[in-house]
């Protein structure tokens, strides 16, 4: 559990060191994919599960974080930043992380074995939707800064620069999305249905990591523009 000593000191100011801390924790656990997928191309049980053991603990590490945060989010008129948008914006690092546990869940289960042709595209894929993690993670960090200044001046400029390589990088993982589709469709007549249903189910769920990342970006932008 999370010390007292150590809630106090995040919550000391404000909740938006312990939304960041719990972005960082969620950014740990993504990062796992990347061996995670790895294994499974490789066809290496060993590191399959490792990969999954450390995912599964981030996401724990990150909902002990959340509950902590939700629990001692003031209610008060007085925050910096209004409450609802710091309770949406942990609904959405939330989802990203539950999504990568559902990634292994899938992969580990089902025994899964992409098309070789496949195997390259989905793990730049998969590299590429963490790096929208860990681009959100970097603009989260940012938010106490805009605080200090009041939403306003050239911190403003650089956290909006920063949303909108955001965007491009995840419009980069649509388009691998689309790639690995296309390739898929084409296959589907070597493959067996369920094999090609849980593998569109793979492609999809990867993809949503990224378009989460994007979402905290963009809510993020709603409070610039406030």
């Amino acid at each position: 559990m999370v010390t007292n000593n150590y809630m106090s000191g995040l919550f000391g100011r404000s909740p938006i060191k312990p939304l960041q801390e719990h972005m960082y924790r969620v950014y740990r656990s993504i990062k796992h994919l990347s061996p995670l997928v790895e294994g499974m191309i490789n066809g290496d049980k060993e590191a399959l599960l490792a990969a999954q053991q450390k995912i599964i603990q981030g996401e724990h590490d990150a909902d002990e974080m959340k509950y902590e945060l939700r629990t001692h989010l003031p209610k008060g008129l007085f925050m910096p930043v209004d409450r609802r948008d710091i309770l949406d914006v942990l609904l959405t690092q939330d989802k990203i992380v539950n999504q990568a546990k559902d990634v292994a869940g899938l992969i580990v289960s089902r025994n899964m074995k992409l098309p070789d042709e496949m195997n390259d595209d989905f793990l730049a894929l998969t590299n590429r939707c963490i790096d929208t993690v860990r681009q959100s993670l970097n603009t989260i960090n940012e938010l106490d800064e805009l605080v200090e200044t009041g939403f306003r001046g050239l911190e403003v400029d650089r956290v909006e620069n920063m949303i909108e390589k955001l965007g491009v990088i995840e419009t980069e993982t649509d388009e691998m999305q689309d790639t690995l589709r296309s390739t898929l469709f084409r296959l589907e007549s070597d493959l067996s249905p369920v094999d090609v249903i849980f593998t569109y189910r793979l492609i999809e769920w990867v993809g949503n990591i990224a378009d989460n990342a994007e979402r905290v970006g963009s809510r993020l932008s709603l409070m610039l523009a406030r």
